[in-house]
């Protein structure tokens, strides 16, 4: 059977959770795995879902209220063992500086890049989950 990848996709925003799936689409790239997602819009619900199964990648939406993406990842990153890596969404090219403080592994700006989202999250996704057959 084909791996999958996992992706927790977290956004208060609909349309922005609705970007993020269409820009990864089932494959972010040929040697990538297909790419199942979970939604959430809180925090409660993604520390549940960390905490319930596997998750290969998280893409976080910095712009996210009232708990933004750029705190909830440097928290994963402090009490998440073996925490995924972190894809997060930048309201603003300005903000790099605190997707480094947030220890994001990767970052894209909002909206979202189809192109420029794919190359990223298949870049995380080749790091956790084996390449497919």
């Amino acid at each position: 059977m084909q791996p999958t990848a996992t992706v927790l996709v977290y956004s208060d925003d609909a349309n922005t959770r609705e970007q993020v799936r269409l820009a990864g689409g089932r494959r972010p790239a040929p040697d990538v795995p297909p790419v199942e997602y979970v939604e959430c819009a809180t925090l409660p619900a993604l520390l549940r879902i960390l905490g319930e199964r596997r998750i290969d990648v998280c893409v976080l939406d910095g712009e996210t209220a009232p708990a933004g993406g750029m705190g909830v990842c440097r928290q994963l990153k402090d009490e998440v063992f073996q925490c995924p890596p972190v894809l997060l969404l930048m309201g603003r090219p300005q903000d790099a500086w605190l997707a480094t403080w947030s220890r994001a592994d990767a970052a894209v700006t909002h909206p979202v890049d189809p192109v420029a989202f794919a190359a990223s999250l298949a870049g995380l996704v080749r790091e956790r989950v084996p390449a497919a057959s």
